[in-house]
């Protein structure tokens, strides 16, 4: 994997529904994996209190934490594979990952979710309580832009 080398995202490889649906698999395992395994890292040092992988279930649909989360890691990865469309290095999709998952969803959970939920917008302006959206939904992005990468060049080496 040679950061000088250019990879077309997966809107190489098909029409935008085709891309929305690579996007929300992505997203939907990257919760799964690299959201969860990041909540399970600052779990165990201390800093949340969550659990990871949780199955307690949701509230109004009874639908377990983690399977609800992931796939609202499918709706973002939906976002993200529309929007970051055009060729460009593994490094440079990744970085972009990392930035969308860390700024986008995190601003949305703290101004929209939050008071949604009658919590405090912000975690309550907590600093501690605050790096944790970015730091996992950060992780989030890696994973959904490494997933989609990894399609996208599995995708042009089987063309070429």
């Amino acid at each position: 994997m040679s950061e000088a080398q250019p990879v077309a995202p997966p809107a190489a490889a098909g029409t935008s529904t085709r891309l929305a649906a690579l996007g929300f698999a992505a997203g939907f395992v990257a919760v799964l994996v690299f959201h969860q395994a990041m909540l399970a890292v600052l779990n165990g040092i201390g800093l949340v209190a969550r659990a990871p992988w949780a199955m307690d279930p949701t509230k109004p649909l009874g639908v377990p934490i983690v399977i609800s989360a992931a796939f609202w890691g499918g709706v973002w990865g939906s976002v993200f594979a529309l929007t970051v469309r055009r060729p460009v290095s593994a490094g440079r999709y990744l970085l972009a990952g990392l930035v969308f998952g860390a700024v986008l969803p995190t601003l949305v959970a703290w101004f929209v979710v939050a008071p949604l939920k009658g919590s405090p917008v912000a975690g309550g302006w907590d600093p501690s309580a605050m790096m944790v959206g970015p730091l996992v939904n950060g992780a989030w992005g890696i994973g959904t832009a490494l997933i989609l990468w990894l399609v996208a060049h599995r995708h042009t080496a089987a063309r070429a």
